[in-house]
């Protein structure tokens, strides 16, 4: 193995935690999943891998060239999971089939993409999330929406914003164009990565002109609050999207009397990574972060893909993102004790009683005098404890 460098490297799209940005992470993954409880939700805890079949709802455009798909040896395909709405999905399905709905599930989970690595998109990251099944309507979708903000919130960050789109308008203009199957992508793709100057390229490539031009562009550029959804509906009525529209209105209004519009804007340009998204979706921005902090919004038809129709809504945050937010590439210290003594056992018995949740206590072995521990504790920012 000598001289194999290969060896001594991670692959492309995956990282070593150090022990600052683990113990950042990691304290982050606990407040989120106790939030997510305050809230009503329930943990839960699916497979990292499974039979390939579950994730192909749930594969962008339908297409699964993101998954990590392997063989066993009994010759089945399967596959690390690429996100956790389609397991969860299935979870309720089965084994939650017989619960009262609505169900309430949290989870806080490693799941595996196989993108090109950029900053702040991995193959291997950290999601939490919720996921609200078997509730339909402006309550439940302003309830996911309003959960999604005070989570920003209380992961520290102030400096967001929340964009509410509505899939059910954007499908209806897509499907308006008349065109084939490829051309329809190439402008998904334009619209979800914001590239305002592909899209141009693509109107004219298609000879897109009039009212299906005008519908795309607003579809690009239409933000803001309240005059957006007056806009919206003055221009997408042929798509159908009335009710649509009306429903977005409603929750924006009940957000609005929440004391969330400083957050929130409407952004109907937004389609998500997965075709399963049916109604609201959203996704959080952060200034300077090339890529949606956190995103959701409702996928009716998903866990009826599992045999059990009903509708469901959730959403869920890249941690390795949030801390990017945050600034926080090192973790910060806890604080804590070193203590230390010439008498091990009554060290020992003294690092016991110290000892509680969020207090870090380290044994010193090795100094001989007080000065040293002294000087290895405020190296560690730790408060010394000497015992004689």
């Amino acid at each position: 193995m000598a001289g194999n460098w290969n060896n001594l490297q991670v692959p492309a799209g995956v990282r070593d935690l150090l022990p600052a940005e683990a113990a950042a992470l990691r304290e982050l993954e606990q407040e989120l999943v106790a939030f997510f409880q305050s809230w009503g939700y329930q943990e839960v805890l699916t497979p990292t891998f499974e039979f390939v079949e579950t994730f192909q709802a749930g594969s962008p455009a339908g297409d699964e060239g993101s998954l990590y798909k392997f063989i066993d040896r009994e010759g089945r395909v399967l596959a690390l999971r690429p996100e956790m709405t389609a397991p969860i999905a299935r979870l309720v399905a089965t084994s939650l089939r017989r619960e009262a709905l609505p169900l309430r599930l949290c989870y806080s989970a490693r799941v595996f993409r196989y993108e090109e690595p950029q900053a702040g998109r991995l193959r291997e990251f950290h999601q939490a999330g919720v996921e609200l099944i078997g509730a339909g309507g402006v309550a439940a979708d302003g309830e996911i929406i309003a959960l999604a903000v005070e989570t920003l919130l209380k992961a520290g960050l102030k400096d967001f914003r929340l964009g509410i789109g509505q899939v059910a308008v954007t499908k209806g203009v897509l499907q308006d164009l008349d065109l084939p199957r490829e051309a329809v992508a190439r402008i998904k793709v334009a619209l979800a990565g914001k590239d305002l100057v592909g899209l141009e390229r693509l109107v004219d490539e298609y000879s897109l002109t009039g009212l299906k031009r005008r519908q795309l562009e607003l579809l690009a550029t239409l933000h803001g609050g309240k005059e957006a959804l007056e806009e919206a509906r003055a221009n997408f009525i042929q798509t159908g999207a009335a009710a649509a529209l009306a429903g977005l209105e409603e929750v924006w209004q009940a957000l609005t009397a929440y004391g969330l519009e400083k957050w929130l804007f409407i952004d109907l340009g937004i389609l998500r990574d997965f075709d399963y998204y049916t109604g609201i979706v959203f996704e959080g921005y952060v200034p300077g972060l090339g890529v949606p902090v956190c995103g959701g919004g409702r996928y009716d038809g998903l866990v009826g893909q599992f045999g059990y129709p009903c509708p469901a809504t959730g959403f869920a945050l890249g941690l390795e993102r949030v801390l990017m937010a945050r600034g926080e590439g090192q973790g910060g210290g806890q604080g804590g004790y070193l203590v230390a003594g010439r008498d091990l056992a009554a060290v020992l018995r003294r690092a016991r009683e110290l000892r509680r949740p969020g207090v870090m206590v380290i044994i010193d072995g090795e100094s001989q005098n007080r000065q040293e521990a002294a000087a290895r504790a405020a190296a560690r920012g730790l408060a010394l404890v000497w015992v004689d």
